[in-house]
């Protein structure tokens, strides 16, 4: 009987008990869009389980081959090197099991549907694109890649959107700042100015975006992407990925056995 890899959503953790809980709400989602997957979670930090602990429980109950996919929306530090090597050190004490690295959930065009579902819940509506402009405010990151990706997925927003604008914004690491972001598009003259956390759960990044839209008294707050079905979606979208990889025989750069 051929059994699907289990899927381990990685996720970042946080003191912020919002955090682990709108990521058990995601997983749930993607428990009900997919029954009979197993879907479990690990953390690199600040909650449990950690995702050291996980693998062993699941090697211990005879699991063969995980799909580790990052809870991340660009590729940056915790991509690139935080959970690789939190996954070779578990996996170099577990030789029976194959964990393969999925690739992280940006950019999509579902991310930025997610978004659109959230502004609407906000207030924002169809007839108010061309007099809104969007701040894209993301957690902020020093990698470069990881802020052209954002900056792009702005410029790609807008233009298949129609938003009057649409420009990033950082909660650390880089600028803009998001009230530096909403007093620009004022200056510009734009008529209502709408703030998008780029940011999947609750914690203290996405406290500090919130505050800067009240600072410069953005017209609409939208809230974070959360368990959006979009992002369900999009899990299985990166799983599915990376199980086709693993049958296909294509390049692994991410697999670590």
């Amino acid at each position: 009987m051929d059994v699907s890899p289990t899927l381990l959503v990685v996720a970042h953790g946080s003191r912020d008990p919002r955090h682990a809980a709108t990521v058990s709400a995601l997983c749930a989602r993607v428990r009900a869009l997919r029954p009979g997957l197993r879907v479990e979670v690990g953390y690199l930090d600040f909650n449990a389980p950690s995702v050291p602990r996980v693998l062993e429980r699941l090697a211990a109950e005879g699991a063969r081959e995980v799909v580790a996919l990052p809870l991340l929306l660009t590729r940056a530090f915790h991509a690139k090197s935080d959970i690789p090597a939190a996954l070779a050190e578990a996996t170099a004490r577990l030789p029976r099991l194959t964990v393969r690295q999925a690739a992280v959930l940006g950019p999509s065009s579902l991310l930025t549907a997610a978004l659109e579902r959230r502004l609407g819940e906000a207030g924002l509506r169809p007839g108010d694109r061309r007099s809104t402009g969007i701040v894209l405010a993301a957690a902020g990151s020093s990698d470069p890649e990881a802020i052209a990706v954002i900056a792009e997925t702005a410029r790609e927003w807008r233009r298949t959107a129609g938003w009057c604008a649409v420009r990033p914004a950082f909660a650390s690491a880089s600028l803009p700042r998001t009230a530096d972001a909403v007093r620009a598009l004022r200056d510009e003259g734009v008529a209502r100015v709408a703030v998008a956390p780029y940011v999947i759960a609750p914690g203290f990044l996405p406290d500090r975006i919130a505050r800067g839209a009240r600072e410069a008294r953005a017209d609409v707050l939208a809230p974070v992407l959360g368990a959006a079905p979009e992002l369900g979606r999009l899990l299985l979208r990166r799983y599915d990925a990376a199980v086709t990889a693993r049958c296909e025989g294509l390049p692994r750069p991410a697999l670590i056995a």
